[in-house]
């Protein structure tokens, strides 16, 4: 049985999108498609997770797109304008899990230079022994080092722990090792997956 939760952040605590952004700085939806497709993709970006720079990883971009330097450079520039807030119903559970004294912890692939801006976005990172990610480590879910590392950072064994991420890759690494998890796709499941397991 679980006692302790893990937990990923982007999608789970707090609401990150990109097409948040560029929805706002492209005018034409097409065009805004064909450069998240094709200039500042999801690949490109999973570099920031393992550690380079925001300015390192534009550099390339703007050598083979210079058409395209303000929207790259925006990446950094308006990384804020990405998120829509934290999601109220896992803020909740957080504290009411805090409250009951259930250890918690996170783990998300993410990059060092925006940490500590994103945990400032909810008063529930608070209640958090700590947080292991990926730009620290050089390695990033569902990579079962970095599982490994959060469990001994945390003091904690997988069969302990409930894991929650918004990923199935993520999870289905997980459950591989052996943590208890739950997939996070819809927020008001995420109480009742806690009040099955006894946590709240």
């Amino acid at each position: 049985m679980a006692r302790a939760l893990l937990w990923d952040i982007g999608n789970v605590i707090v609401r990150w999108d990109p097409r948040t952004l560029y929805s706002q700085v492209f005018d034409d939806p097409a065009e805004c498609d064909r450069f998240l497709s094709q200039v500042c993709t999801m690949d490109w970006h999973l570099r920031h997770d393992l550690g380079v720079t925001f300015a390192e990883n534009r550099a390339p971009l703007l050598a083979r797109f210079p058409e395209y330097s303000d929207q790259i450079h925006a990446w950094e520039t308006r990384w804020w304008e990405m998120f829509s807030g934290a999601i109220p119903e896992t803020e909740a559970a957080i504290e009411a899990l805090a409250a009951r004294g259930v250890p918690q912890f996170g783990l998300s692939n993410m990059s060092h230079e925006v940490i500590d801006g994103i945990t400032a976005m909810s008063p529930a990172f608070r209640h958090f022994g700590g947080i292991v990610i990926s730009a620290e480590t050089a390695v990033m879910k569902p990579d079962p080092r970095i599982y490994r590392q959060a469990c001994e950072r945390f003091g904690v064994a997988p069969e302990d722990v409930l894991f929650v991420d918004d990923s199935a890759r993520n999870i289905e690494g997980a459950r591989a090792l052996g943590f208890d998890v739950h997939h996070f796709t819809d927020p008001a499941a995420l109480r009742p997956a806690l009040e099955a397991r006894g946590l709240l």
